[in-house]
């Protein structure tokens, strides 16, 4: 990325978002900090890797699409585009996928236009189904970023003002890049308070493949850079990281930097809920003991919040719809734009219909997702298909409670959905209904800072604890506790789960998962980290060892106009995996102040004591982070000119 900033090559798409005067309050505060942060990407590693079926029906020209999408609207254009007839020749259905992370949104299209045009050709149905390399190689990653960044804080903790750029590697198309990218910026303060802030982002070009949506969606990167300024401003300050957080936490009610109010704030309670539920004073305590007593084992702890908005950014997809049929044995049938990848989203949404019609879940039936049922859907993706879809469902059965509420009345509270719909059909009612939501009180506007960009925020706070060894660089999590604000979960299974599988994704995003690239050649731009061998994804041993999550209760939702005030819950738990990254640099503080390497306090120093950590946490930057004497022993420098052979980006 260096390379391509120092080249100006970027694609055309920039944005800024600024508030306040902070070329003012950098004037005036005690300090000013200045550093360089950066994480790599993250390969979405799904089980099911990108596969699809073609059938042609040669009479009308029609094509019928089974893919493993989370996009069938748009596989739908595509193919339609590709063979030349118009969409409503071409149907794109999705019975389920195994797994989708978001690397399924627009990148598993590519093969659909390619299996449905040979399907054309041939006259017979095709098939094809990438194997795990071919899938690595084609498919993109989560956006790797790099951010510059300079911050003015007075001796009391309170941050004055923020002004960051932001890189992110789009590769060599821009596909969804441009969005990741708005999306890093409105997550660059995370939970803090910043009076005055000037946010820029840019989107490079390079000779990579093009990245694209992963889980998160530029989120957990914005989030992350902030929590990088707040531990090395923390170290530059002399003060205990968790102390500078909670000074600069947001408080009910407050604006962040574009303009959004914070309602049903509820992160400054569980970061004293989590503290407390973990012990989180006295274990500092215990670690500092063991650090003293330990010359190559060191243990580190960290707490860290998250807030994550909830919403497309781009407001026309904030939009489904649902259609719900009743036939006359009472049995329920529900279809929707959403697709099930293993998220449980069709198991929500039956709920969303029993309890709506008043019925046993055991009526209820999801078969498939078909652009020839619901059409014009959004892509499964931003943690808001349950709000869309579940909403456009409950608007379908609000319909049909309607027409069977004469029948209601007359057969009574005990009737079944068997009496009730067969009387309705003798009397020739519809029982079945289209369902549409779109969500309100949205629509930001860049430049001009104005509109609500999010409909609002799920929230939470991990505390998280490791213990590292500083002779290989290998660590194990002792202990992690996660609460999540969820609002009233629909289902409490489903929402642990997945905050349970985000947080040790997130865990793998900052720890294991390295991509690497090979620079020159004929295979320069190329992925050499291809399969399972290379690329290292979290495994049974890498979960913490002591794992508590739990979600956030006694507290009132007032603010929140959900379906049944639920919260999205898909993305937002990745971050916490952060903490188990923050806890080794903490660990990694420990060791380096064994040999008096340390920050200078209050001192804006390059290099020096002030130890800068990069994401991915792997064994080796572990390693070299140790500032020990056998590491300087070892240490090779490179020679004038000289470049490794991969490189990380």
């Amino acid at each position: 990325m260096e390379e391509a900033i120092e080249k100006e090559s970027f694609f055309d798409h920039y944005r800024y978002i600024k508030k306040g005067e902070p070329e003012k309050a950098f004037e005036e505060a005690d300090h000013v900090f200045t550093g360089v942060s950066r994480m790599g990407g993250q390969e979405h590693f799904y089980l099911e890797t990108n596969a699809c079926v073609a059938i042609p029906k040669i009479e009308d020209g029609e094509m019928e699409i089974w893919s493993g999408t989370q996009n069938p609207t748009e596989t739908q254009t595509y193919v339609a585009q590709v063979c030349d007839v118009a969409a409503n020749k071409v149907v794109s259905k999705v019975k389920r996928l195994g797994g989708g992370f978001g690397g399924k949104e627009t990148r598993s299209i590519q093969l659909c236009g390619i299996v449905a045009l040979a399907a054309k050709k041939t006259g017979k149905p095709v098939r094809c189904m990438l194997n795990r390399d071919e899938d690595m190689i084609t498919s993109g990653q989560r956006h790797p970023f790099l951010s510059r960044w300079k911050v003015a804080i007075n001796k009391d903790g309170k941050i004055q003002a923020l002004d960051l750029d932001m890189f992110c590697n789009g590769g060599w198309t821009q596909d969804l890049s441009g969005a990741v990218l708005d999306r890093s910026l409105s997550h660059s303060d995370n939970c803090y308070m910043i009076p005055n802030i000037h946010v820029r982002g840019r989107v490079c070009k390079t000779n990579t493949m093009s990245n694209t949506a992963f889980r998160g969606f530029g989120g957990p990167q914005g989030l992350y850079m902030a929590e990088s300024y707040i531990e090395e401003v923390a170290d530059r300050l002399g003060m205990p990281a968790e102390k500078l957080r909670e000074i600069n936490f947001y408080k009910a009610n407050e604006q962040t930097h574009f303009n959004q109010a914070l309602k049903d704030w509820h992160v400054p309670l569980m970061y004293k809920q989590v503290q407390e539920e973990s012990n989180y004073a006295a274990r500092r305590e215990a670690i500092t003991k063991f650090n003293a007593e330990h010359k190559w084992k060191k243990r580190g702890l960290a707490i860290i919040p998250t807030k994550f908005g909830i919403s497309f950014t781009a407001l026309f997809l904030n939009q489904a719809g649902a259609l719900v049929h009743i036939y006359h044995d009472g049995s329920v049938l529900v279809a929707h734009g959403g697709t099930e990848m293993g998220q449980g989203l069709h198991t929500k949404m039956m709920m969303v219909a029993a309890e709506a019609l008043g019925v046993p879940l055991d009526n209820v039936f999801i078969s498939e997702t078909a652009t020839n049922t619901v059409a014009n859907t959004s892509s499964t993706a931003a943690s808001a298909s349950s709000d869309l879809n579940g909403y456009a469902i409950f608007n379908a059965c609000a319909q049909i409670n309607e027409r069977l509420a004469p029948y209601r009345e007359k057969f009574g509270p005990d009737a079944t959905m068997k009496q009730l719909a067969h009387a309705a059909y003798f009397d020739r009612v519809n029982l079945s209904a289209n369902g549409f939501y779109k969500t309100p009180d949205i629509g930001y506007t860049w430049g001009p800072n104005t509109g609500q960009m999010f409909f609002y925020f799920t929230q939470g706070v991990t505390a998280s604890e490791v213990e590292i060894d500083t002779l290989t660089g290998d660590w194990t999590c002792l202990r992690s506790d996660v609460k999540m604000d969820v609002g009233r979960s629909i289902n409490p299974s489903i929402d642990y789960g997945q905050i349970e599988g985000a947080f040790v994704q997130g865990m793998g995003l900052f720890t294991t998962e390295e991509s690497l690239w090979f620079r020159a050649g004929p295979m320069a731009g190329q992925l050499a980290t291809r399969g399972p061998g290379a690329y290292k994804i979290p495994g049974f041993r890498d979960i913490p060892q002591e794992f508590n999550v739990s979600l956030l209760k006694g507290v009132e939702w007032e603010d929140l106009k959900t379906i049944q005030r639920s919260r999205g819950v898909g993305e937002p738990p990745l971050f916490m995996g952060s903490a188990v990254f923050f806890a080794i640099r903490d660990a990694l503080k420990a060791a380096r102040k064994e040999y008096g390497v340390e920050a200078e306090i209050g001192e804006d120093v390059k290099g020096g004591g002030l130890l800068v950590l990069e994401s991915p946490a792997t064994p080796e930057r572990i390693r070299v982070s140790c500032a020990d004497p056998i590491l300087k022993r070892a240490e090779v420098k490179p020679r004038e000119g000289e470049k490794s052979f991969f490189m990380s980006i």
